[in-house]
């Protein structure tokens, strides 16, 4: 059977149709949307980012494949405060938003502790300096059951060479000019109750930005014609909650896409269901159900197979094959479960044919992909909200309280450094140009020599 993976949206697959017809967002295209409302070391085979016209790139949540890997990338292993740093740059107010990069400009966003203001940041790669820092929302009243761990400003940006798109949840979602932030075209119409704060982050596939709204009160997956921000589809879950308490119906998992025989796939974890949808039209392809809530990390694919994490309370990392139809859940295509020492929050990391693991709170792993058992762990301590990201030969992780270790690949790895920086990390590093890039509660820092 002929599968294989294409990472969400490599550049390569719309860079040529960006510079060829969308050198420009036209509002008059909106007629051409099917809906309208009112306005190989790599972990997997995936494309590989020099086939874009623009480096560096890293261009969404967990890099250009989606899974937290640089390869041929370098960074340095050891810093602190003072070495190995280019630069370091304050980023104000509160935002776990992860940085990305394409070209000479990094993103992210922020927003105020109370949530009435929220804000995208450019900042230049080369010197750290801003580029722009633009107030995009406000609002006369935020949702009240906002959860003290999360910030008004976690979805991260996603970007192609023209345009960046930001999104806070059911506050708002925008495309920008990176050109001059200049905002194309803005939604605020697209409700749900995210009751302890928004978390999913947008995609881009083809013409489309997909982005899950996964809430205590509404939970939908949707699309949006890239260009004019009207909605192309809009699918509500159809899902048998374990619970009547919307708190266990809510989730945060940036989806992923896939093609498996010639069928391009959205994978879309949620609460207690991961389900496969067509990306152009949101059907339904097949579904896995399980019982956990809450879903934060990203799912990884190797080709074959699917590994989908389930989230809260306590967190299964499933392996099943990415080729089912209809409900797999007691079917053969469940490959492996695994509920011993997996994080809920921080994603995993697939690289070199080895599956990587930091738990919440800090016990890592490296699980065979064949069975899921527990091939070796250490345990660091501490707590972790960021996803892993890998090079050739080193994986690193960050802690929320400046901490971060450094491991070689391999079947036994080494912890080769420990380092330390004032600030720790809620968001996901990048790593381009031979330097990590890496969001702070209080700064943004590039990591390079």
């Amino acid at each position: 059977m002929n599968i294989r993976f294409h990472a969400l949206l490599t550049l390569s697959l719309f860079v040529s149709q960006a510079l060829l017809t969308h050198t420009q967002l036209n509002a008059q295209d909106a007629s051409q949307t099917t809906s309208k409302t009112s306005s190989q070391t790599a972990a997997s085979p995936a494309a590989h980012p020099a086939e874009n016209t623009l480096q560096p790139n890293w261009f969404q949540f967990r890099g250009p494949r989606g899974d937290g890997t640089a390869p041929g990338e370098h960074p340095p292993t050891t810093w602190s405060d003072t070495e190995s740093i280019r630069w370091k740059t304050p980023i104000h107010d509160r935002g776990w938003s992860s940085p990305v990069i394409l070209g000479n400009e990094i993103w992210l966003t922020t927003a105020t502790a109370d949530g009435v203001k929220m804000y995208v940041v450019c900042v230049d790669l080369a010197n750290g300096q801003i580029k722009h820092d633009k107030l995009i929302f406000e609002n006369t009243e935020v949702q009240k059951d906002y959860h003290a761990t999360n910030s008004y400003a976690s979805p991260t940006p996603v970007l192609d060479e023209q345009f960046v798109f930001v999104h806070f949840g059911s506050y708002g979602t925008a495309c920008l000019r990176r050109s001059d932030a200049e905002v194309v075209w803005q939604r605020r119409d697209l409700p749900c109750n995210h009751y302890r704060g928004a978390g999913s982050s947008p995609i881009l596939y083809k013409d489309l930005l997909i982005f899950h709204q996964d809430g205590y009160d509404q939970q939908y997956a949707v699309a949006l014609n890239r260009k004019s921000g009207e909605t192309v589809w809009k699918v509500d879950r159809k899902i048998d909650y374990a619970s009547d308490d919307g708190d266990q119906h809510k989730a945060y998992c940036t989806p992923i896409v896939i093609e498996v025989a010639g069928q391009m796939q959205l994978i879309s974890p949620t609460a207690n269901a991961c389900l496969a949808l067509d990306p152009l039209t949101g059907k339904e392809l097949w579904r896995v159900r399980y019982s956990e809530h809450s879903t934060t990390a990203r799912p990884l694919f190797d080709g074959s197979n699917l590994y989908i994490n389930t989230g809260f309370s306590k967190a299964q990392l499933y392996c099943v094959r990415a080729d089912g139809k209809g409900d797999i859940t007691d079917s053969p295509k469940v490959i492996w479960t695994q509920r011993k020492s997996i994080g809920s929050k921080p994603s995993q990391l697939l690289v070199g044919g080895r599956l990587f693991n930091v738990t919440d709170d800090g016990i890592v792993t490296r699980m065979a992909t064949d069975t899921g058992e527990i091939a070796w762990q250490d345990r660091v301590g501490g707590k972790f909200s960021a996803s892993l990201v890998a090079t050739d030969e080193h994986f690193f992780l960050f802690d929320h309280d400046g901490k971060s270790y450094v491991y070689t690949l391999a079947d036994e790895p080494q912890k080769v450094a420990e380092n330390k920086l004032p600030d720790g990390c809620n968001a996901s590093p990048a790593i381009v140009d031979d330097s990590l890039i890496v969001r702070t509660t209080t700064h943004l820092y590039r990591i390079g020599k």
